[in-house]
């Protein structure tokens, strides 16, 4: 049973359709002349118009048409690509996703804005798009009534397969004038070679109509995409001409030609179409985000089972149990490729915000993207957006410097942002680095004392002071501007970071660049963790966090009061004592054993009483009673239904070594 909205699925296409849109724009700016991406903006504005229109988004098809007529004069020589036309086409794309979002709004003052700004960087009077978005679409300008068109054109080889009936497409020529048809069959193959589902037939015809060329192609709008189609006016010059009626005689076609006729006929176009909705199945977030549910409770009870079949000598039990273990991890190992994004559809949001940045500061900025294929949970994307966007913004506004300040320190003039991502184990890393001014330690020394965060003159490590711009509220901005200065976004890029188990590394040289490397988990799902037991309780560690772990014995407890720090091939480690920092109040087990964790280059020791093992960890999230509980990060279901809670690493490591700087402090 299929409960698909049709309307929600014409928003996610739309939608796919501006991205696409925008992209095109992005790639024009390089080149302004490229007619392939001319026509394929021209193609998406053209598409989506005739959608808006279909799903009864008038206002979103009438606004659309007045850029797709922009391009449409573009694409035929008539108005030249210029930079003010693609900055005009870019800022309607926003608008005509707020027409999308919001169908009935009222939307006329901004279109009229808008247009006017469009109309006048194509060098039309603006006067002519007064009420823009009321009614239906305006027309291009009239042409002169009753021309005679010569109309070739040959449907996708899949149009039948897909619905498209050419007899219908040939009844609406008909109905714009008179019309002269013949029938081109010179790629029909023999008998034995057809396969019935294809089209392999195309048509030319004479029209003779008052109608506009616009008429004429919208009565394709749908397949305009894959088929071939040439148009041309062929009016005479002094009389209309009278259509031509006569039915070409169909080409001969030998045997020798078919295979190659019929590979002409399957365009690259075509081909690629095909392909993509043969291997690729549109399925609702929701619905994967339901079926990972389903995985994660199969998961729990397969762990269930394994420990009951572990308590009794019953080999059929083990058996089974073992086999159905199997397969829950390949369902596991499956359900979570499905969930995988490519960061590139992260990192191709930013574009824009680039160009539109350069744009406001007057800097000029080159955006370079590298390992675009590497993977990431959809979630974790969904949560990495907002957090880049900041960083982003930070590095064009605070990073890079002004193109004859630049030049004046010997650098290019054109500054670089470069947004890269790559996997390490079960993380993957997210960098974004810039060749611009680097960051100030003495500024940031200064504002850290100012505002309090740390004493004057206190001792820090260089990593530490860096880590100071995520503090709330701080900021080295002199003044507050619309891009930065407000010490806010730096905050909830480190909050959004930590809540994903993440963790920031930050490099800078000051003159030569900063670099922040975002250190997020694969996947938010379900993980690998170490199980371990402090006291009475049963806690999961990731085991991805996971370096090594040792015995403590009694006596080296003992003997480690009040220092806390463990020995680590001539390293000095800080370990905390969970049982204390939980207050089990309970008493040690004999041979504590002290697991090492870390995140980046930090490193901290997390004392427990006993190791049991790993765990497949499904995650499910704390309540709202216990989201400020900072020590855990969620919870798990274990095989005997009892719950453990999942340790935050990154505060954990962060108490850690706030607890060795007390330490060193105090001597």
């Amino acid at each position: 049973m299929n409960n698909l909205d049709p309307i929600a699925v014409f928003r996610t296409e739309a939608a796919e359709q501006l991205e696409l849109i925008e992209a095109g724009l992005l790639d024009l700016t390089r080149d302004l002349d490229d007619k392939g991406q001319i026509d394929a903006v021209f193609r998406g504005l053209h598409t989506l118009k005739g959608s808006g229109s279909m799903f009864g988004f008038d206002q979103l098809a009438a606004f659309t048409h007045h850029c797709e007529t922009a391009f449409d004069r573009v694409r035929k020589g008539e108005a030249p690509a210029t930079s003010e036309l693609i900055a005009a086409v870019l800022d309607a794309q926003g608008h005509m996703q707020a027409l999308l979002d919001q169908p009935n709004g009222d939307h006329d003052a901004m279109s009229t804005k808008l247009l006017e700004q469009l109309h006048r960087a194509v060098g039309r009077e603006a006067s002519s798009t007064s009420h823009p978005t009321t009614g239906k679409p305006k027309e291009a300008p009239a042409e002169p009534s009753r021309r005679t068109w010569q109309l070739d054109f040959r449907l996708p080889a899949d149009s039948m397969v897909n619905g498209t009936n050419p007899l219908g497409l040939i009844d609406e020529l008909r109905d714009l004038g008179e019309c002269g048809l013949s029938v081109n069959s010179d790629q029909l193959p023999p008998l034995d070679a057809m396969d019935p589902t294809q089209l392999y037939l195309g048509w030319n015809a004479t029209i003779v109509t008052d109608k506009p060329r616009s008429e004429i192609e919208d009565v394709f709008i749908f397949v305009m995409d894959e088929m071939v189609m040439d148009l041309k006016d062929v009016t005479p010059a002094s009389a209309p001409v009278v259509p031509e009626t006569t039915l070409a005689q169909p080409a001969e076609v030998h045997p020798n030609e078919v295979p190659s006729a019929r590979e002409e006929q399957r365009t690259p176009a075509a081909d690629a179409k095909s392909q993509r909705q043969s291997d690729n199945v549109r399925v609702p977030a929701l619905r994967l985000d339901e079926m990972m549910d389903r995985v994660g409770e199969l998961v729990i009870a397969q762990s269930r089972l394994s420990q009951m079949a572990g308590s009794v000598v019953d080999l059929g039990l083990r058996s089974v149990s073992e086999e159905i273990e199997r397969l829950a991890g390949e369902l596991r190992d499956t359900m979570m490729v499905l969930r995988m994004m490519p960061v590139a559809s992260l990192f191709s949001r930013f574009r824009r915000l680039v160009h539109d940045l350069a744009r406001e500061t007057g800097k000029e900025i080159e955006l370079v993207t590298t390992g675009e294929t590497t993977e990431v949970d959809k979630t974790v994307i969904d949560r990495l957006a907002d957090p880049l966007v900041h960083l982003v913004r930070n590095s064009i506004d605070h990073g890079l410097e002004l193109p004859q300040d630049r030049i004046a320190s010997g650098k290019p003039a054109v500054g670089q942002v470069v947004l890269s991502a790559h996997q390490t184990g079960s993380e993957v890393v997210i960098t974004i680095k810039d060749d611009g001014r680097g960051i100030d330690r003495a500024r940031v020394r200064a504002k850290a004392e100012a505002n309090g965060l740390i004493q004057p003159g206190q001792s820090l490590s260089d990593q530490e002071l860096l880590q100071q711009i995520f503090q709330p509220g701080f900021s080295t901005a002199e003044k507050v501007t619309n891009l930065s200065g407000r010490g806010v976004g730096m905050d909830v890029v480190k909050k959004t970071i930590e809540a994903l188990r993440g963790s920031i590394d930050v490099k800078s040289d000051e003159g030569t660049g900063s670099e922040i490397a975002l250190r997020i988990p694969l996947t938010l799902a379900i993980i690998d963790g170490l199980l371990v037991r402090v006291g009475n309780g049963n806690y999961v560690i990731p085991l991805s966090a996971v370096e090594e772990c040792l015995e403590l014995s009694l006596e080296e407890d003992l003997r480690s009061r009040g220092r806390s720090f463990i020995s680590l091939r001539d390293d000095l480690v800080p370990f905390l004592r969970l049982r204390e920092l939980f207050r089990t109040g309970s008493q040690p087990d004999p041979y504590q054993k002290v697991v090492v964790i870390s995140t980046g280059r930090e490193r901290v020791g997390l004392v427990v009483d006993q190791i049991i093992g790993d765990h497949q960890t499904v995650i499910k999230s704390m309540s709202k009673l216990h989201d400020q509980v900072s020590s855990f990060s969620g919870a798990t279901i274990l095989g005997d239904g009892n719950v453990a809670l999942i340790l935050d690493v990154a505060h954990l490591i962060a108490a850690g070594q706030q607890q060795e700087a007390q330490l060193r402090a105090a001597g």
